[in-house]
């Protein structure tokens, strides 16, 4: 169901049959390409697998019919102050006692962000950029290897494809000797685990770090 937060982001919302005060939030950050049917899809199989509260906020809202390309080029325009208050406002939005965070890719690097913010108590981030591209950075958007260094991080856990150029091993040894869980796949490329039509899909290994997630999630 499309929600708009106080702020005037879109947002896809899915709820289980049953809440209680133990049902646990989830704020999903999208990759880059934004809400989509895939995960609105995503959104509603988390809740009925897994009984939560699942919140997936646009990461361009107003802007939702631009390009890949110009989506790469605009990145350096975002504001970590209003990425927080999104993230911040999609954690209410769940209206559970317990929130986590996760995401993918753009929306991965936004989890591990997001682990430094107040509400979120785990975040697990699927193959999000460390440090930011060259492209991205000067504005207004903090490295995310400056979050994973808060001594204010919730446990982070760092799903990671050794082929990823995004996430070169450097950047996965300094965000893992700042105490981040990471679990690599030998191999697997940017985008491996979150959309089966893609060529870097790999169906064993993307099950296995679900498995990964939801249990680092729920513990």
């Amino acid at each position: 169901m499309r929600i708009t937060l106080p702020n005037g982001v879109p947002a896809e919302i899915a709820r289980p049959e049953v809440v209680d005060e133990g049902t646990l939030g989830v704020v999903l950050f999208p990759d880059i390409m934004g809400l989509r049917p895939l995960f609105d899809d995503m959104c509603a199989q988390l809740a009925a697998d897994h009984g939560w509260v699942v919140c997936a906020p646009e990461p361009f809202p107003g802007r939702e019919a631009l390009p890949v390309d110009e989506r790469l080029a605009v990145m350096a325009d975002f504001d970590d102050a209003e990425l927080r208050k999104t993230a911040d406002l999609a954690a209410d939005a769940t209206g559970c006692a317990r929130v986590v965070a996760t995401g993918f890719c753009m929306g991965g690097m936004l989890a591990f962000k997001a682990a430094a913010s107040g509400p979120f108590e785990r975040a697990a981030g699927f193959y999000g950029m460390i440090r930011l591209p060259e492209a991205w950075a000067g504005g207004r958007l903090q490295q995310p290897i400056e979050a994973l260094a808060s001594p204010d991080r919730c446990p982070t856990l760092a799903i990671i494809g050794t082929a990823d150029h995004f996430t070169p091993p450097q950047d996965v040894a300094e965000a893992e000797a700042l105490g981040v869980v990471v679990v690599s796949y030998e191999g697997a490329e940017h985008g491996f685990v979150h959309d089966a039509s893609r060529p870097a899909h790999r169906a064993d290994a993307a099950a296995d770090a679900w498995r990964q997630v939801v249990g680092f999630l729920e513990s």
